[in-house]
């Protein structure tokens, strides 16, 4: 289910695409007497952050920003965001497929699984919980076997979920994978655009923060 406080639109692609941010972290840093460290994640999940002004070009786009910026009343609705260098479950370049990332094990009972993403492997994997799948883009398979939407599984775009069909419960030990595209949940992180009217033709970047909310 959606927050009432999130809106389910994307914000201007042509706009975000030119924007600048990634991920973050809070670590927690303490350097001992003897010169060692002591560290110490104070989040558990990272959190991203951009700045959408990098992607203002010209007038009509600060106009864009400015009626999104009022739509969504600042800092108080969350909206979607295309992040141009992590928007699939593979990298940017490549095609999805359904095998692209295990979301599961089957235990014959289970028939809900959320989506998500894997970042690294040997050391320290990192699960990113995908709240925000682009429908029409998700593909399933359980043991490698491809499934068909509707008929096989429902996805629920707003939260992430995949429901299978009671006839096709994953099964014991039963691998299941996902394909798909999705967006970030953010919001503004500001309730004040600091925008100057020269500053398309001018060449200054106006400051329009963005950050990652966990949903």
């Amino acid at each position: 289910m959606t927050p009432a406080n999130f809106h389910e639109v994307r914000f201007p692609t042509a706009i975000s695409r030119g924007a600048s941010g990634g991920p973050t972290r809070r670590t927690d840093v303490v350097v001992l007497g003897s010169g060692h460290e002591e560290r110490n994640a104070r989040w558990a999940d990272s959190r991203r952050s951009y700045n959408a002004g990098y992607g203002v070009r010209t007038m009509d786009d600060l106009h864009a920003v400015i009626a999104f910026f009022e739509e969504r009343r600042g800092q108080l609705y969350g909206f979607r965001w295309k992040d141009m260098t992590d928007f699939r479950s593979v990298s940017p370049g490549l095609a999805t497929s359904a095998m692209d990332q295990i979301i599961g094990v089957g235990d014959g009972a289970v028939s809900t699984f959320k989506l998500v993403t894997t970042y690294g492997g040997a050391h320290a994997p990192y699960v990113r919980q995908i709240s925000k799948p682009v429908a029409g883009t998700v593909a399933i398979a359980v043991d490698g076997v491809p499934l068909t939407e509707g008929s096989d599984f429902t996805l629920d775009p707003v939260s992430g979920s995949v429901a299978f069909s009671a006839n096709v419960i994953p099964g014991a030990g039963a691998v299941v994978t996902a394909g798909y595209e999705f967006d970030t949940p953010v919001r503004f992180a500001t309730d004040r655009l600091e925008i100057n009217f020269d500053c398309v033709t001018h060449g200054a970047i106006p400051a329009i923060p963005v950050t990652e909310i966990l949903i």
